[in-house]
């Protein structure tokens, strides 16, 4: 059995590493999620990279791949990992991996440490995309206590722009989507990037009629 480990800072990590297990039930999933250290993972990206390397080291060379569910570190780490851990698989999510409709207005939402990186201000001009940052989303998320009364009222501004297409560049923001769909209306697509993000692994660890079928 292929031996994975999916890494994040929070929820998020959770929601993404039960979405690979029901769609790839023959993977062994190893959990890495550093609670601890989820402040520091979601807005410095130099410590994160430490962060992450510290909580990774039992599982270098150990495992098939190694997942990071953290948008921070995909975005700003991965191929620091690549390079340093030559012989060891990584996957990053990303919300470079969304498959857009083109003449559709976008919006994406996110956390201020990763719309500074270059690689999200490339991509939001490339795709003429309105971003949205929510830096204290993550941690309320992960203690239950976003309400519908401040989501709504924090995500006034990107409804006003009416988007048809949503992007949500934070592992935890996917638990959000029922929430997303009644708000934005039915007519908005919700983008996660765990689709995108499940056929790198795939390609990575050279699966084929891997996914489990749905009904």
């Amino acid at each position: 059995m292929l031996k994975v480990v999916v890494f994040d800072s929070g929820y998020g990590g959770e929601l993404f590493a039960d979405y690979l297990g029901e769609e790839i039930p023959t993977l062994e999933i190893i959990r890495v999620i550093d609670w601890r250290n989820a402040e520091v993972l979601q807005k410095n990206a130099h410590k994160a990279r430490k962060v992450a390397e510290e909580a990774l080291k039992p599982y270098f060379y150990k495992v098939d791949l190694i997942i990071f569910a953290n948008y921070l570190v995909s975005a700003t780490s991965l191929s620091y990992f690549k390079r340093k851990y030559k012989n060891q698989k990584f996957v990053g999510i990303s919300f470079e991996e969304s498959d857009l409709s083109a003449g559709r207005k976008t919006a994406i939402l996110s956390t201020k440490a990763l719309a500074r990186t270059l690689s999200y201000q490339l991509y939001i001009k490339r795709h003429d995309i309105k971003s949205f940052t929510f830096d204290d989303w993550p941690i309320l998320i992960d203690d239950g206590e976003l309400g519908n009364a401040k989501l709504h009222r924090d995500l006034k501004p990107a409804k006003d722009i009416k988007p048809s297409q949503l992007i949500l560049a934070c592992g935890q923001f996917s638990d959000l989507k029922p929430e997303l769909r009644r708000f934005f209306g039915h007519n908005t697509k919700i983008i996660d990037n765990f689709d995108a993000t499940l056929r790198n692994v795939c390609l990575s660890l050279k699966l084929r009629g891997a996914l489990k079928k749905k009904d």
